[in-house]
């Protein structure tokens, strides 16, 4: 799996808005564009897409770390924390690896407005898994 922040995004990320900027096996770079087709009925960002995000952007990190082995990984655990509402603008999404092991990886992601205040943040606990046969 190699990412090409050209690339036209997966359908699913590209249905929550999440678009990769910079990738790597040790950091991955995004953004979402939030607004009112993200919003609960109160017209906050739901948790649900902070969530997403979180779990997207650190599988596809880690998937980087260990696709040289021939694998991917897959969460197994997501704890997302919602700091503050956000209503519409930009979110920067960056996830970066806390630990990698050979079978198990642990990431962070933080999600910050356009002011650099933490909206949500979120670990992410992944397995590696062979990758499946084409």
């Amino acid at each position: 799996m190699t990412i090409d922040p050209t690339a036209p995004e997966p359908p699913f990320l590209a249905a929550v808005g999440l678009v990769l900027d910079s990738a790597t096996p040790t950091e991955l770079v995004g953004h979402v564009d939030a607004g009112p087709a993200h919003h609960t009925p109160w017209g906050i960002v739901h948790g649900g897409l902070y969530a997403t995000v979180i779990e997207s952007a650190a599988s596809l990190g880690a998937s980087l770390a260990v696709e040289p082995d021939g694998k991917f990984a897959v969460g197994v655990n997501n704890q997302t924390d919602f700091l503050r509402p956000h209503r519409e603008g930009r979110l920067t999404v960056v996830a970066r690896p806390i630990q990698q092991g050979r079978t198990l990886q642990l990431w962070l992601v933080e999600l910050t407005n356009a002011a650099g205040k933490l909206v949500a943040r979120g670990q992410v606990r992944l397995a590696n898994q062979p990758l499946p046969e084409a």
